[in-house]
């Protein structure tokens, strides 16, 4: 069975849960839902929609220096997209944050 949400659904359903409303800033949720409707695109196949699985799955950090306090053998950026999905999360008003989305491992 497949939910399928558009954009403001995803978010709103991350949004309204008692448990994971903090997982991902706003910005962060819009990145997110944009890279698995690409992965989607570029795979052919659907993504089932979990909001429990995706926080298992994914974490937004402030920057690469909180990504390199949790995991002590990344140097740096490079590094870190070497051993898993980086998702770069952009500010509303379009411009690049520091704050970065990685699938964790």
């Amino acid at each position: 069975m497949i939910d399928t949400v558009n954009k403001y659904d995803f978010i709103d359903r991350f949004r309204s849960s008692d448990s994971y409303a903090n997982n991902f800033s706003y910005e962060g949720l819009s990145a997110l839902f944009d890279y698995l409707e690409d992965y989607e695109d570029d795979t052919g196949e659907q993504v089932e929609f979990d909001l429990v699985a995706l926080c298992c799955d994914f974490t937004e950090h402030e920057d690469i220096e909180d990504i390199k306090y949790h995991y002590s053998d990344i140097e740096s950026l490079e590094d870190l997209e070497r051993h898993t999905t980086v998702i770069p999360v952009y500010n509303l008003d379009g411009s690049l944050s520091d704050r970065l989305i990685i699938q964790n491992f």
